[in-house]
């Protein structure tokens, strides 16, 4: 049997059939709710897919298929519960074969079906390379057990520094964890994206694998405790912060302090104003990006 036909089977005997739904890939429609106000962010342009696993919708991205990486998730935040699951890699059966299940589903053994390999990222990228698989939506933020098996997906990865993935970014998320399960008393929406570079792009494995020079996260929470401690005033109702993911990069977006560790030293994380990460995003992507709706004005 070939091996683009063997891969057929595999993914109809994992989704149990062609999917006669709404599509998973190509429209944000069937996964609104992982939007605030059910509005995904408007200025970038890529491959909608709503990340499905095990029949639920889990969360969103905005994926480039000449990159082979997402330019955005987007999720609602759930204060986690139990240890990090096992990583078992995952792809998007629809990106590689159009009108397939939409439920994500891990790499079977074996050979790699050419179809897969040229329509997304694949094992082989990042294995023996120097970069990490960096989550957008990591599975921290999440409760059960399936919502953060769902994060295991190279179609929610990009090739990620291991200076930023296990520092500053790592802080990043711990700390927006932290401070989201103490204050945030409704829903929490964050969108975590890339930035590229503005020329001369980094590849993974001769072109297969953009590679992103920042990662920007912001969160949008309307509803919260109004006792806040001093220093996270300025948290609510929205917070953001770029990270750099390129030791070498310029300094003007996010400075390099020099008190940092040094495995850690020139991957810092800047927070600032949701505004003022929509300006370098306009910046770079020469296009107003705007992420929440009316900036995450009012109240749900």
């Amino acid at each position: 049997m070939c091996r683009r036909c063997a891969l057929s089977v595999v993914v109809l005997a994992f989704t149990g059939g062609w999917c006669l739904c709404a599509a998973d890939v190509g429209d944000f429609a069937p996964c609104l709710q992982f939007f605030y106000k059910s509005w995904p962010p408007k200025g970038l342009a890529g491959t909608p897919i709503c990340q499905r696993y095990s029949n639920q919708y889990r969360f969103a991205s905005l994926y480039s298929r000449p990159r082979r990486s997402p330019w955005f998730s987007a999720y609602k935040y759930s204060v986690p519960a139990g240890k990090r699951p096992t990583a078992s890699w995952k792809f998007e059966p629809p990106l590689a074969y159009p009108g397939a299940d939409g439920n994500m589903i891990p790499f079977p053994p074996g050979p790699l079906d050419q179809n897969v390999v040229e329509s997304q990222a694949v094992d082989p990228d990042y294995i023996n390379s120097t970069y990490s698989r960096g989550h957008l939506n990591p599975s921290l933020h999440h409760q059960s057990r399936e919502d953060r098996s769902a994060t295991f997906t190279l179609t929610n990865v990009v090739p990620q520094k291991a200076g930023s993935n296990d520092g500053p970014w790592e802080i990043l998320e711990q700390n927006v964890n932290k401070t989201l399960a103490a204050f945030c008393l409704g829903e929490a929406y964050v969108v975590t994206g890339v930035i590229p570079y503005l020329n001369d792009e980094h590849w993974l494995r001769n072109h297969r694998v953009a590679v992103p020079e920042y990662i920007w996260s912001a969160y949008c929470c309307p509803n919260y405790n109004n006792s806040l401690p001093a220093h996270l005033k300025d948290a609510f109702p929205t917070y953001a912060a770029i990270g750099r993911n390129d030791p070498n990069s310029t300094q003007e977006i996010v400075p390099v302090s020099e008190t940092t560790k040094k495995q850690f030293r020139g991957y810092d994380v800047r927070q600032m104003p949701l505004q003022t990460l929509e300006m370098y995003l306009k910046d770079r992507f020469s296009t107003v990006v705007s992420v929440f709706y009316e900036q995450c004005s009012g109240s749900e």
